[in-house]
């Protein structure tokens, strides 16, 4: 850890450079969605040339892709720019930290359900998250997701959320509200990305919040950003590979 998190474990949170790394936080997230927006286009158009058409899974996947390449490379910028590289804390897993990837992944899939149980019981559904309904009329699609849920999305967003975000919040606050702050960011942009009534956006919310702070408990145990990285892709990619086997 940095001096900064060291001071502010031991209490000296200061509010002043809360509020300076909280709004790096935000501006490095509205940064990344500028960037997919910009980049989603272009990967859409590479994907029509290379032969997918208009309405297809492989065209979704391309976008996709389009999406987590621009999350990654402006939080990269991000962190260039504003001297923060040092944030950055990857190395190929122990054999520990591998078993973290797994049961992390586990942790991620049993809280979901779990979460999801508890909603239910309430008389409250979540939001179906709209990156399911290309495999609607296509059940492949699931397939391709699979592979790109370990390969770009859980990298990308990870290296947003825990490496940028997290790392930021880090130096001002000590690590559970480090955790919980970025894991509320990283929870708000499911709001947009579920399909369904506010309340059960809301609800999407508030389950993407809490399996966030599950990713940032694996950052701040480990020290690899690798570990929520494997983890956020393995959870997604299960997921996925269910809703194929459903379909």
């Amino acid at each position: 850890m940095t001096d900064d998190s060291d001071a502010a474990d031991a209490g000296g949170v200061e509010p002043g450079a809360v509020a300076i790394r909280l709004g790096q936080s935000v501006l490095a997230v509205f940064a990344a969605f500028v960037a997919a927006a910009a980049l989603v286009p272009i990967a859409a158009d590479v994907g029509r040339f290379l032969g997918a058409t208009q309405g297809s899974p492989a065209l979704a996947v391309a976008e996709t892709i389009g999406q987590t390449v621009g999350f990654a490379a402006a939080a990269v910028l991000f962190l260039v720019y504003a001297g923060d590289r040092e944030l950055l804390r990857i190395r190929w897993p122990t054999r520990r930290e591998s078993g973290f990837v797994v049961g992390g992944a586990v942790v991620l899939l049993v809280a979901q359900y779990a979460l999801l149980l508890a909603l239910s019981a309430v008389g409250v559904d979540v939001a179906q998250n709209r990156a399911l309904s290309p495999g609607a009329d296509a059940p492949v699609y699931f397939l391709y997701m699979v592979v790109v849920s370990v390969l770009f999305v859980g990298p990308a967003e990870e290296l947003l959320f825990r490496g940028v975000a997290q790392g930021e919040l880090r130096r001002a606050l000590p690590a559970p509200a480090a955790v919980a702050v970025a894991g509320l960011l990283f929870g708000s942009i499911h709001f947009f990305a579920g399909t369904g009534t506010a309340t059960q956006q809301a609800a999407y919310v508030l389950v993407a919040t809490l399996l966030g702070c599950v990713l940032g408990s694996l950052y701040e145990d480990t020290g690899n950003l690798v570990v929520p990285a494997l983890a956020h892709g393995a959870y997604n990619g299960v997921l996925f590979l269910i809703q194929y086997l459903a379909a």
